[in-house]
Parts: C-alpha cells; sequence; structure tokens
C-alpha cells in the first residue's frame, strides 16, 4: 500500500488503495481538514503533495460517499530532502521536534517507521533523547544501519505487551487470590524464547591484537631467557615486572622498594609492590633463573625437596604478607599519603589479605619427578603465594595464543 521512490534529489513517498477500498479517505481529509494522519505515524499536509493538481474526486457520490465506478489513483507527498550523503525527513512528518536523517544508500520500507499496531518507531525514539537522529552513513552520531535493523526486530509486538501487563498484575494479585493465572511464569517463559539482546562480539574485535600482543610478550621472553647473562639483576627485575602488568592487567600500578614499619626500630623493603583497581595490595618477588633454583636433587623420604633458594624467598615473601597484615590501617594511612601524587583520584591503597608472587627458576631441566614435586610445593603455598617458573610464563603465553588463534577459525 506504501512505498518510498526516489527522485532526484527526494523521496516520494506514495500511497496506493488497495481494491477494499472505495473512498479516497486521503484526499478527502486533504481537503476538508488539511491534513491526514497515516497510521498515527506519518502526519501530511497539502504543502507535502507531490504533482498533485487537485484534491477533487471525480465521480464522487455524495449519497453513498463513493467513487462511482473508478479506480482510486494513488497520491504521493515529498516524504525527503537530499542533503550530502543523507536524505532528510520533511520536517513535521514524522517530527516536529527533531530532524531525522537516512543514508543515501538505505531502500525505504514501511517497517522502518510503523510497528504493529500503529506504534510510531520514532515516536517512541525521541520521547527518550532531544537531539537529531541519523540512521547509517559516516555522521559521528550516527546509528549503524544493522543496529537500527537489529531495534526494529525487536520492537516489542502487541502480544507481548499484553504479556507484561498481565504479568505486573499477576504479581499484586496473587497475593489476594488463589486462583490467579501464573502470567508472570508465561511471560518469562516467551522472553526466554525469543533470542537475548547479543552485542559486539568483542573478542573478535580484539584477536588481531591480542595475538600480536601476546606473540610480542613470548618473543620478548624468549629472548631474555636466551641472553640472561646480558641483564643486570635490576634490569631484568623491570623488564620482567613490565611482563607481568600486561599478562595481568587488574593491577595497574606497581611501585618499588617500598618499606613497611615492623615495629620502632625496624624496617623491612618490599621490592615491589603491585596495586589493583580496587586499590588491593599484592607483594612480587622476582628472580633471575638461575640453574637449579626451584628444586634440589637430593631427596626425602623419596621425595625432592624444594630448593634453598626456593624455601628462602617463600619464607621472605610470608614475612613481608605478615607485617603488612600487622600494619593494617597504620599502614593503609601511610602508603596512601606517601604515593598520593602517584594514585588515580578516589583510589585508595588498601591493605586487604595480601597476596604473593614469585617469579623464579626454569623447568626445563628438572626430570618428571622433580617437575611433579614442584607442583605440590606451589599448590602448598597457593592461599598465599603463587609460585610461577619462567617456563610456566611460556607456557601459558604459548597457550593463549593458541586459544586465540583457534578462536579466529571458528
Amino acid at each position: 500500500m506504501v512505498n518510498f521512490e526516489v527522485v532526484e534529489d527526494i523521496i516520494i513517498f506514495t500511497y496506493n488503495y488497495s481494491d477494499y477500498i472505495n473512498t479516497d479517505w486521503v484526499r478527502k481529509g486533504l481537503r476538508e481538514d488539511g491534513y491526514i494522519y497515516y497510521k498515527s505515524t506519518f502526519y501530511f499536509t497539502k504543502k507535502d503533495l507531490y504533482n498533485e493538481e487537485s484534491l477533487e474526486v471525480k465521480k464522487f457520490d455524495p449519497a453513498t460517499m463513493s467513487i462511482l465506478d473508478v479506480e482510486i489513483e494513488p497520491i504521493s507527498f515529498v516524504f525527503a530532502e537530499k542533503m550530502g550523503e543523507y536524505f532528510k525527513v520533511k520536517k513535521n512528518i514524522l517530527s516536529d521536534k527533531n530532524d531525522i536523517y537516512f543514508h543515501k544508500d538505505i531502500d525505504l520500507v514501511l517497517e522502518y517507521f510503523v510497528a504493529e499496531t500503529k506504534i510510531s518507531l520514532f515516536k517512541q525514539i525521541l520521547s527518550l533523547i532531544n537531539e537529531d537522529i541519523y540512521i547509517g552513513g559516516t555522521n559521528s552520531n550516527s546509528i549503524p544501519f544493522n543496529s537500527f535493523e537489529e531495534l526494529i526486530e525487536r520492537f516489542p509486538t502487541t502480544y507481548e505487551k499484553n504479556l507484561y501487563a498481565e504479568a505486573r498484575i499477576t504479581s499484586i494479585i496473587k497475593n489476594y487470590f488463589e486462583s490467579t493465572f501464573d502470567s508472570e511464569k508465561k511471560f518469562e517463559n516467551y522472553r526466554n524464547k525469543k533470542d537475548s539482546k547479543k552485542g559486539k562480539d568483542l573478542s573478535k574485535i580484539f584477536q588481531e591484537y591480542e595475538i600480536e600482543k601476546y606473540t610480542t610478550i613470548l618473543d620478548k621472553l624468549e629472548e631474555m631467557l636466551n641472553s640472561e647473562n646480558s641483564y643486570s639483576e635490576n634490569q631484568w627485575q623491570n623488564e620482567i615486572l613490565d611482563i607481568i602488568l600486561l599478562l595481568y592487567p587488574k593491577y595497574i600500578l606497581s611501585f618499588t622498594s617500598v618499606h613497611i614499619t615492623i615495629d620502632s626500630q625496624k624496617r623491612k623493603f618490599l621490592d615491589f609492590m603491585l596495586v589493583d583497581n580496587n586499590g588491593n595490595i599484592d607483594v612480587i618477588e622476582i628472580k633471575k633463573p638461575f640453574e637449579n633454583s626451584i628444586m634440589s636433587n637430593n631427596f626425602y623420604r623419596n621425595n625432592y625437596i624444594p630448593h634453598k633458594d626456593l624455601t628462602g624467598t617463600v619464607m621472605q615473601l610470608e614475612k613481608y604478607i605478615y607485617h603488612l597484615n600487622r600494619w593494617g590501617a597504620v599502614g593503609e594511612k601511610k602508603l596512601n599519603e606517601k604515593y598520593s601524587q602517584k594514585l588515580p583520584e578516589g583510589l585508595n591503597i588498601k591493605i586487604t589479605n595480601p597476596k604473593g608472587f614469585i617469579i623464579m627458576g626454569r623447568e626445563n631441566n628438572l626430570s618428571i619427578e622433580q617437575k611433579k614435586d614442584f607442583e605440590v610445593v606451589k599448590r602448598k603455598y597457593k592461599n598465599v603465594i603463587d609460585i610461577i617458573s619462567y617456563d610456566d610464563l611460556l607456557n601459558r603465553l604459548r597457550f593463549t595464543i593458541k586459544q586465540i588463534k583457534d578462536n579466529v577459525k571458528k
């Protein structure tokens, strides 16, 4: 019954009468009232007419208010005018409040304007915003055309709105009438059958970046492990810390040589303190990957035991955590005062059961039995300290890259 046609720099809206309508209600409305309101959406006046010389109806019978033996001719209106890459809908046709623009490549259809039971889509949208609307194209505030189509697809039907109304009523009257039909359940079942809203697949958007990111980190770590002797202890620690911050993005800050008060006479210095996005702190110890630094070759009751370097580092870190917890609110105050200039506005350091990280040692020179016993050692301290070898870091990176690449292929 309705079609949109581009003629030079305008879009023509044409209303075609069906065989079942024998009254020229459009021309009659324009002639008598000066306007027509089609499907509670389109408001046309005489000034919007396109190539219409007269609104008089031929062979009109006043007695029957009908056309006598003639086919009612379609009637057309100027709907939109070209402006750059967009067609701007004429003022007042859809809205007297804001302007509406459609990209020139969009083929308009009635469903873009009218929802079920004569509901104006744009009237609904403009009741929620106060700005011009752009559909498609390159305007910075435009709605992408696929998002506009999704909006139309998800617009509630009359049936859905009735179900919702029944469910709201049910939620009140069920407390007073035992025979109340469970409309809430019916509404939920209906909603569950419909496709849930699906946003952008962020993992796909950033897949290529993530692959490049983790591959670069992997290459960097492998290069460091192949030439560890060319790094000083401080250089090594700073390079590994950068890698850790990239692999654990919840940490937004790191501080070096942080002193904590033990008593009036003693202080301890943390090599590195990490601060997460909630202000909670953790402690990390980074050691160069000296050979045989995590598991010894000695047996104790048929078990390999941790190397003294590992047990010493664990003991050191456990003491740091113990003293931090004892420091409590006083420590929080002192840390916030010291690092106030480096903390984001509104973020405060908190000492809330800090966790420790140890990055040290290689597993590539361990036997299978030593690796098994090393796993037991790591799990023993899991609630307080996470012990990560450099081979573990390499494997995590390789598995992450493989997983992302596998997802790309799907």
